[in-house]
C-alpha cells in the first residue's frame, strides 16, 4: 500500500510518497523422514537456563519428543512445517534445579499443547517452539519462595537456528544465544516480582527414534 506524509523544510511543505514493500514469502519447507518419531535432549555438557532479574535457574536435563508429520503434511510450499511435541521436562538429575540464590532450588512443571515449527531458509533454517498459555510454572523454594509462570497471558514462541545432522548424527536446535519469554512472578522477599520477561537458553540435539541411522532434516 502506498502512502504520503508531510515534511516542512525551511517553511516549505513537501509531500513525500512512500511505497510499501511487499513482504517476502517464506521459503518452502520439507521435513524428513516423513512420519518418523524424534526425541530432543540437551546437548552433552550443556544446561537449560532461565534468568529472571538477578535470579538464574540451571537445569542439566531437559527433553521432549514428537513425530514428523506423515506425507504430505511434512511439506509446506510457503512456510513452516509444524508438529506437536510433548511438554518438555526440566530437572537436575531427576530432581530440583539449583538457582543462583543461596540455599534455594527450583522445580518446574510443564503442561498444555506444545508445538515445534521448522522453517527452511537458504540463509539458515530455524525452529520455533510454541509454549502454550501457562505452559511452564516454576516454583522456587528455600530462602526465597516464588512462583514464575511463563506465557501467562497467551502462547509464546522461542526461535533459534536449526542445523541438519546427517547419516544418523543429531540435528541441533540452538537457543544458546538466549531468547526472551513473557512471565509473571509472585512471591515475597527476594522474588523478582517486577520482572515481566525471562531469558531462556539451551541447545537441543534431535535424534530419529524410528530409525537411529537417519537424521531429522529440514530442506526446501
Amino acid at each position: 500500500m502506498a502512502g504520503r506524509f508531510g515534511l516542512v523544510i525551511g517553511g516549505l511543505a513537501v509531500a513525500l510518497a512512500v511505497s510499501a514493500t511487499p513482504a517476502l514469502a517464506a521459503s518452502s519447507t520439507t521435513v524428513t523422514p516423513a512420519g518418523h518419531g524424534f526425541s530432543a535432549a540437551l546437548a552433552s555438557g550443556t544446561t537449560a537456563d532461565f534468568v529472571v532479574g538477578a535470579v538464574s535457574v540451571n537445569c542439566n536435563t531437559s527433553s521432549t519428543s514428537g513425530a514428523v508429520p506423515a506425507e504430505p503434511g511434512n511439506a509446506s510450499p510457503d512456510g513452516a512445517v509444524t508438529s506437536s511435541v510433548a511438554a518438555p521436562t526440566f530437572n537436575n538429575n531427576g530432581g530440583a534445579c539449583p538457582t543462583s540464590v543461596f540455599l534455594t532450588n527450583a522445580t518446574s512443571t510443564t503442561s498444555g499443547d506444545w508445538t515445534i515449527s521448522l522453517q527452511y531458509d537458504p540463509a539458515g533454517s530455524t525452529g520455533t517452539l510454541t509454549i502454550p498459555t501457562g505452559g511452564v510454572v516454576t516454583q522456587i523454594s528455600g530462602l526465597a519462595s516464588c512462583t514464575v509462570t511463563v506465557a501467562p497471558n497467551g502462547p509464546a514462541t522461542v526461535t533459534g537456528p536449526w542445523t541438519n545432522g546427517s547419516g544418523g548424527s543429531a540435528s541441533v536446535l540452538d537457543f544458546s544465544a538466549g531468547v526472551d519469554v513473557p512471565i509473571v512472578v509472585t512471591g515475597g522477599f527476594g522474588c523478582p516480582t517486577a520482572a515481566t520477561s525471562a531469558t531462556f537458553s539451551a541447545t537441543y540435539e534431535i535424534t530419529d527414534t524410528t530409525d537411529p541411522a537417519s537424521s531429522i532434516t529440514v530442506t526446501a
